[in-house]
């Protein structure tokens, strides 16, 4: 049998078992927004005024971003009219980035709010874009509940926060 290395996972599986423990630290959206996107032992790729970008530390795919509020709430209607706006040019801007870096045939773009819709942190809304590529879905995560993520997460960062200056 061949075996796939994915440490990552391990991380991912082991979270649920200190949900509780988790939400006594605080919230790590919040803790990710006081990062320095210039420097590269984090995963924040921008700052706006009123939210931020990162790249999620368990994509779907390799390039998948969040636009947080920095403001905290799981409320998708108390989101003011700015912060709505800013996320959605903040999500335009992504794009524009992600297609600079790694050309995707297409994007998936959205939220989950609420536990029940399958939001991993449902106490800080967050949206989502994830880079698609024409048969980018295989056997593995149907079968064998495996993704493959081909670059390294801080490599990816570097090369997208070199797309944000060229676009700012």
């Amino acid at each position: 049998m061949d075996k796939l290395w994915s440490p990552w996972r391990t991380q991912y599986i082991d979270s649920f078992k200190f949900k509780d423990k988790e939400k006594e630290k605080g919230c790590i959206l919040c803790e990710l927004a006081k990062e320095n996107p210039e420097e590269y032992n984090n995963l924040l790729i921008d700052k706006g005024e009123l939210t931020f970008t990162v790249l999620n530390l368990y994509p779907y795919n390799n390039g998948h971003l969040m636009i947080v509020p920095f403001r905290h709430t799981g409320d998708f209607s108390s989101l003011n009219e700015n912060e709505i706006k800013e996320a959605m040019v903040k999500l335009q801007l992504a794009e524009k980035a992600l297609r600079i870096i790694s050309g995707p045939d297409g994007f998936n773009i959205g939220a989950n709010i609420g536990k029940a819709s399958g939001a991993g942190i449902d106490d800080h809304i967050h949206f989502h874009i994830v880079p698609r590529w024409n048969g980018d879905t295989n056997f593995m995560p149907v079968i064998g509940e495996v993704k493959i993520i081909s670059q390294d997460l801080l490599d990816t960062k570097k090369k997208l926060v070199e797309a944000y200056k060229k676009l700012q």
